[in-house]
């Protein structure tokens, strides 16, 4: 089964993707990796892939070979790294 998300992007990572929002349908049960891969293959993020954090629903997915469980409108940010000093 697979439920629609929406999909949060920031700084780096809207540039690249050349939008700060969108939907998209994904498995409704999936490894976080799996996600992230889904995620920079969608908004063409390889670039800063490595260091890209995920958030579900406003929680850091910390651990990329967590099985997470998605329901549909759920939110997903992708959160590129941070700079500054």
């Amino acid at each position: 089964m697979s439920v629609d998300v929406h999909v949060l992007l920031f700084a780096k990572c809207r540039e690249l993707a050349k939008t700060s929002t969108a939907t998209i349908n994904v498995p409704s049960e999936i490894l976080a990796s799996e996600l992230l891969e889904k995620l920079v293959e969608k908004f063409d993020l390889t670039s800063i892939k490595d260091n890209i954090i995920l958030a579900l629903n406003e929680v850091y997915i910390e651990n990329l070979n967590d099985r997470i469980v998605l329901k549909k409108g759920d939110e997903i940010a992708i959160i590129p790294p941070i700079s500054g000093g």
